[in-house]
């Protein structure tokens, strides 16, 4: 292994993914849990989260940070739909809503079989237009992040949604907390981080890949990579298939087969990420207090 500047090399091969004199850019700090970054590329705008201050932030090149909403329901995860629609996961109100061109808010998920969802918290849109969300209990494990309350779903599931239909499946239920998730370019995988070790060491803090089958159910799950300081948080892949992962120490990247390439240090905890910019190759990154950037090569995978 070798250190220039902000990167670890694990594998001579992650040097083809970053730009050894970029700099990690502070464009923000001021939050108390900063997640759920989302690029907006028609709009050259990124929103995210700040969940205990229950706000949503804006940043744009030109005009800087600026409030986006407030009271936020102490939303955390969000991504964009197909027809560039936000889609979001709040705790406070344990549902996945999508904000309309016109801003009203829809309500796409709040219960499963009868009871309340314990507390969204990251999501993803396929190119069929389905929704797949995360739902451990983080939000409703205190007044922080979001109000405290009994779990009433017997599980922490990873749920696919049709949006068309309103049809709403468990398609992985063994989970302890599901977090980020992402799909593999080609869509044929998902890989789903187990972060269950925020709360106990002696739980995971794995990220989990399955099989795609038919578009719509998970088969063959196994461990895709272990996070060897803090945990996986929020994830994403870029177009030749890498998965780039939140950790305590920055982001930590691994190759299609799960092995560790290197890792971009950041000072703060990172808590997720996402590929913007008119290219799609500069990394936008949440990390507790603040809001980071960095140019890279590697492009993202995730569309719009």
């Amino acid at each position: 292994m070798a250190e220039t500047s902000i990167y670890e090399i694990h594998d001579p091969r992650f040097r083809h993914l970053i730009v050894t004199s970029a700099h990690l850019d502070e464009l923000y700090s001021g939050c108390r849990w900063a997640e759920g970054p989302v690029w907006f590329n028609d709009a050259n705008q990124l929103l995210w989260s700040d969940i205990p201050n229950q706000r949503m932030l804006r940043w744009t090149p030109d005009g800087g940070v600026s409030a986006y909403r407030q009271p936020s329901n102490f939303v955390n995860g969000h991504t964009r739909d197909r027809q560039g629609r936000l889609v979001s996961c709040e705790h406070g109100t344990r549902r996945v809503t999508r904000t309309e061109i016109d801003g009203a808010i829809t309500v796409l998920a709040d219960r499963f079989e009868g009871a309340r969802l314990n507390s969204p918290n990251d999501v993803v849109v396929k190119s069929d237009g389905t929704i797949w969300f995360t739902d451990p209990t983080y939000g409703i494990l205190s007044d922080y992040e979001g109000y405290r309350a009994d779990p009433e779903q017997q599980a922490q599931n990873v749920f696919r949604l049709d949006p068309e239909t309103g049809d709403l499946s468990a398609v992985a239920t063994d989970f302890i907390q599901p977090n980020g998730l992402a799909f593999s370019p080609d869509e044929s995988l998902l890989y789903v981080a187990d972060s269950a070790a925020s709360h106990d060491d002696s739980l995971p803090r794995h990220i989990r890949v399955f099989d795609v089958a038919e578009g719509k159910r998970l088969e063959n799950g196994r461990v895709f990579c272990l996070i060897d300081n803090g945990i996986p948080d929020g994830i994403r892949t870029d177009t030749n298939g890498n998965l780039w992962s939140s950790a305590g120490d920055g982001v930590h990247c691994f190759d299609p087969a799960g092995r560790l390439l290197g890792k971009i240090k950041v000072p703060q905890t990172v808590a997720n990420l996402c590929f913007g910019g008119p290219k799609r190759n500069r990394l936008f990154i949440t990390a507790t207090r603040s809001l980071y950037a960095l140019y890279v090569t590697a492009t993202g995978a995730q569309v719009p």
